[in-house]
């Protein structure tokens, strides 16, 4: 094909773009981009019939140039692509190893399936629409369904922003709708109590008092050192908590938000518990000598490892059937905590910052059950102040 150059009012400088027509008519553009990977320079081609459409493409390319927007030369990367350079660097600097492995998690079992073959630039939001219909219908749970939603938004905010594609499509589809989360299931004052009397026959019963009596996350009593009690002022602080993570084992994570990071009063009878298991404890660590490993826990397995989070919940369950009182979840124990609070006439404020929740809303939405009560008694007391 021949070329011959437009002519120009002006010399082209070194690297501007330019513009041709070949023989045959047709208009071709050309457009300086910088660098490649390789250090050879990057040069791109636009063409169309007319002129004025070339000059288009020519400006739009040196728009993304100027605006620091330049995608790498050749193929475009496919979703499955792009989800995978997210996951490897850039979520992998920001979120925490637990969030990241459920990311991972979701992307291999979810979306690389289901997208990850559409090239990046031309996903569409019927293409999600799809994939959501045959997950609901291979019997993904609707809360599920939400997660990739969520996994596969962020991944394209981040395209979006560095200039990969248009716009977010996850944006343009409705989430799937998930219903409100299983009720709290608390016990009563008289089946805590039954718990915590029943504990008194094993070792680490101030774990279960704990539970009770100021609503430790699972997470976050597994987590707990002895520096972060403070026996003399009769205070705890809750500063981490222990996860499992594949293929890094157990490991301590500060809390994500910053209101669970919190330091909470402790019930008189509370803190002699607390000194009679560090009494019990300090008796194991002797017992068990060289074996031994001290990770500074409150609570933690007869040779100072960390306790399981699944050896917990057993530990709990069978709680339960020793004291005689109903199932109830591990974490409906935290859930006992805040209704005997609320119960009491704490105020939901405190209460809120007890459990460590990160707005109001949550402990009022949670805890519902209880707020009629607590209604009626404001009225009584309302009673009594104007007409007593």
């Amino acid at each position: 094909m021949t070329r011959r150059r437009e002519a120009t009012r002006r010399p082209r400088a070194s690297g501007e773009s330019s513009i041709y027509q070949d023989d045959d008519g047709r208009w071709h553009g050309f457009v300086s981009m910088g660098k490649k990977e390789n250090g050879r320079r990057d040069r791109r081609h636009v063409s169309g019939a007319k002129r004025a459409d070339v000059v288009t493409k020519v400006r739009a390319l040196e728009s993304k140039r100027d605006a620091g927007l330049v995608e790498a030369a050749g193929r475009a990367p496919t979703v499955g692509e792009w989800l995978d350079h997210w996951l490897d660097n850039i979520a992998a600097r920001k979120v925490r190893a637990r969030t990241l492995e459920s990311y991972r998690s979701t992307v291999r079992l979810h979306l690389r399936p289901g997208v990850g073959h559409h090239r990046l630039d031309r996903l569409q939001p019927e293409h999600l629409e799809l994939l959501y219909a045959a997950l609901a219908d291979n019997g993904l749970s609707p809360a599920s369904i939400l997660r990739a939603h969520r996994v596969l938004s962020r991944g394209l905010r981040v395209a979006t922003q560095r200039g990969k594609i248009a716009r977010n499509v996850a944006t343009l589809v409705d989430p799937p709708t998930v219903k409100r989360s299983q009720t709290a299931l608390p016990l009563t004052a008289d089946e805590a109590k039954s718990v915590m009397a029943a504990a008194q026959r094993h070792r680490n019963a101030a774990r279960w008092t704990v539970a009770l009596a100021v609503g430790l996350r699972q997470s976050e009593a597994l987590g707990l050192r002895w520096s972060d009690v403070d026996l003399g002022n009769g205070t705890l602080t809750v500063r981490r908590g222990l996860h499992r993570v594949a293929q890094q084992g157990l490991v301590y994570e500060e809390p994500k938000a910053d209101r669970s990071r919190r330091t909470l009063a402790l019930p008189g009878q509370l803190v002699e518990a607390l000194r009679a298991h560090r009494a019990a404890q300090l008796a194991e660590r002797a017992g068990a000598g060289s074996l031994w490993q001290d990770h500074d826990l409150v609570f933690a397995q007869p040779n100072g490892k960390p306790i399981e989070r699944k050896a917990d919940w057993l530990a709990w369950k069978r709680l339960l059937n020793e004291a005689g009182v109903r199932d109830v979840r591990l974490h409906d124990g935290r859930h006992t905590a805040a209704t005997l609070l609320l119960s009491e006439g704490v105020h939901p404020r405190v209460v809120m910052e007890v459990l460590g929740h990160s707005q109001m809303r949550t402990t009022t939405d949670t805890y519902s059950h209880v707020m009629p009560a607590l209604g009626k008694d404001a009225a009584d007391r309302m009673g009594r102040a104007l007409w007593d």
